[in-house]
């Protein structure tokens, strides 16, 4: 399983420490425009991302660049622009972080077309919505639950961990047993971030007073719930996805 994340949920001064989500009230409809700009700012990487995938492996881009080094270019270059945001958004205007945002999406969309070449179309879409499914609920009683989440944070970020280094070490071991115990333990983590991240924007929304602030701070909870749907997928689309013959 490939994760794409560098994990931003340490870095940055975008943080503070946690408070449980009773201290902001249901009503507060400042709050709710955020958190709506948030996941519409998602669901538009999510988009491009789709788009940007699909066009490259019909149109035969991803299939020209696989096998060369470019490809290391295609992988990697989503991971820098995610750490540049996750190190550097405080230093950059509203609209740079927004560039920088949607140029990640876009990456990741180069990144990700090998799965419309080894997954058929119905499954990769099959898998798609079950995954938009499970995230919105997820997500939704990550917003509405009065139950203090950061407490599972560091078994959330140790599994992610898990996950990454059995990748790594399962990329010369090719074993389907590792892949699929990542795959299982990987669905668990992403829909536990889900919850955890969708509660913790509550709190750095209430960190910033400014414009310019809250601007920044919705488009990095974008990326983080963004990173949390599409490893959500990848670890259900591993499990679920139906291979071309």
């Amino acid at each position: 399983m490939t994760t794409y994340t560098p994990d931003q949920r340490n870095s940055g001064s975008l943080q503070s420490s946690f408070q449980p989500a009773q201290t902001w009230p249901g009503t507060d409809l400042a709050l709710r425009s955020f958190m709506l700009r948030v996941f519409n700012t998602m669901a538009g990487g999510l988009a491009v991302t789709g788009v940007v995938a699909y066009t490259a492996a019909t149109s035969g881009l991803y299939a020209a660049i696989a096998g060369t080094p470019l490809l290391w270019v295609v992988m990697l270059a989503p991971v820098g622009l995610a750490l540049l945001l996750s190190f550097g958004i405080e230093r950059m205007s509203p609209a740079a972080a927004q560039l920088a945002f949607w140029s990640y999406a876009a990456l990741m969309g180069v990144s990700l077309a090998g799965i419309f070449l080894i997954y058929t179309g119905t499954s990769v879409a099959r898998v798609f919505f079950i995954s938009a499914g499970a995230f919105a609920a997820t997500a939704a009683w990550g917003y509405t639950t009065r139950t203090d989440l950061s407490r599972f944070g560091s078994f959330l970020f140790m599994g992610l961990i898990g996950i990454v280094l059995a990748s790594v070490v399962n990329l010369f071991l090719g074993s389907t047993a590792v892949q699929f115990a990542v795959s299982v333990i990987g669905v668990l983590v992403f829909t536990g971030l889900t919850a955890y991240d969708t509660q913790r924007l509550k709190e750095m929304y209430a960190s910033r007073w400014d414009d310019d602030g809250r601007s920044r701070t919705a488009i990095m909870g974008a990326l983080m719930l963004y990173l949390d749907f599409i490893n959500l997928f990848m670890s259900l689309l591993q499990l679920f996805g139906t291979r071309r013959d």
